[in-house]
């Protein structure tokens, strides 16, 4: 149970109301309080509505849509607020009825009984990257989407591009090429090569406006270190690092591997012991680029060019690790087909091991005076 304060405050955080509960030091029920307006005074009104309970208030709500400007408004003014992880809050398993009133009190409770995950709050400049980041990835959905309305549009007038990889100027040039009988089917063409390209621009334009963040950006130094790792380009390093935050927060690497949801679950009772698939709770973008990373790893370890020159900039120490990271993911790849198991498994296996050298990367930068990072 947790001590020290006068009243624990539960908060059902949504975009137009608020509930709000309040627990008292000690062990009596928690008590509704009242549903606020959300808007712009909502931290002004919600203190003069729980000031009765006391001084010192410990405030909570869920990590959700509504962000974090909550607990930032209420940081400001000395007042202690935890952000919980909605995946972590305890379930009675025969409570069948939700509501917004429920939910406050419910998160009232188990915050004075101390129960609650706290997530961790991003300051406004890692948030502003990480935004940034997602921002690329939405867009290269959209990209993604558009080429394959393209594609779907050919292949139904048959018509298959079978002379290199597709996206080239040589397939630009030869999807500009196509003729139709029908103009509503040219100017459908038209249509969907004018949404592919401006799908593209927009991704490269996200692209541009990443590098010029992280070029101001305090943890800068760790994106290129991190990129002389092999399969991590710029692009990779920068949604690692905005997604993981301060990697060195964690005091082994067992945590962030558990943080993104790659640690194997498990069912076990009575002796008996199941291991299962991986958890996939957490981080879930830091957990997609990081399996996509690991599939560089199928091929022998080798210092090539295009991977010693991606890594000029990077420190020397994180080089080392890189090297160390590379012999040891390509045999653990080659070791698992080896014996039997699928490639899909195989590259989680890797992603997994992965995150211990970023890790390690990130702690060894970490221990560095800020300037000699670049020339370490």
């Amino acid at each position: 149970m947790m001590s020290g304060f006068d009243a624990y405050i539960g908060l059902d955080v949504h975009k137009e109301t608020v509930a709000v509960a309040a627990a008292r030091s000690g062990r009596g029920a928690a008590e509704f309080r009242c549903e606020l307006r959300n808007g712009p005074d909502l931290v002004a009104r919600l203190l003069e509505r729980v000031s009765e309970y006391g001084s010192k208030l410990s405030f909570c709500y869920e990590a959700g849509p509504c962000g974090y400007e909550l607990w930032r408004e209420l940081t400001a003014l000395g007042h202690e607020c935890v952000v919980a992880a909605p995946s972590l809050i305890p379930r009675r398993p025969g409570s069948r009825v939700k509501t917004d009133r429920r939910d406050a009190l419910e998160l009232a409770r188990l915050h004075r009984a101390g129960e609650l995950v706290a997530v961790r709050v991003p300051c406004r400049e890692d948030e502003a990257v990480r935004d940034l980041t997602r921002a690329r990835e939405d867009m290269k959905a959209l990209e993604l989407a558009a080429r394959n309305r393209l594609n779907g549009f050919l292949l139904r007038h048959g018509m298959v591009y079978r002379d290199g990889t597709r996206w080239t100027l040589r397939h630009w040039d030869w999807l500009e090429s196509l003729e139709f009988e029908l103009p509503a089917q040219r100017a459908t063409l038209l249509e969907y090569l004018d949404a592919a390209r401006d799908a593209g621009e927009r991704v490269a334009k996200a692209g541009d406006r990443i590098a010029e963040a992280v070029a101001h950006w305090s943890r800068g130094p760790l994106v290129e270190a991190l990129v002389a790792l092999r399969g991590v380009d710029f692009l990779a390093a920068a949604t690692l690092v905005a997604e993981l935050g301060d990697i060195c927060r964690f005091d082994s690497p067992r945590q962030p591997v558990a943080f993104v949801g790659l640690v194997p679950g498990e069912h076990s009772s009575g002796g008996k012991r199941r291991p299962g698939a991986i958890t996939r709770t957490g981080n879930a973008h830091a957990r997609r680029m990081l399996v996509e990373v690991s599939w560089s790893y199928r091929f022998p370890a080798r210092r090539t060019a295009h991977l010693r020159r991606k890594a000029a900039n990077a420190p020397e120490s994180a080089k080392r690790i890189a090297w160390a990271a590379q012999k040891r993911l390509c045999g653990r790849y080659l070791a698992l087909v080896r014996a039997g198991k699928p490639t899909q498994k195989a590259c989680t296996a890797v992603a997994r091991e992965l995150l211990g050298f970023i890790w390690a990367i990130a702690r060894e930068l970490d221990g560095l005076p800020h300037g000699m990072r670049a020339a370490a």
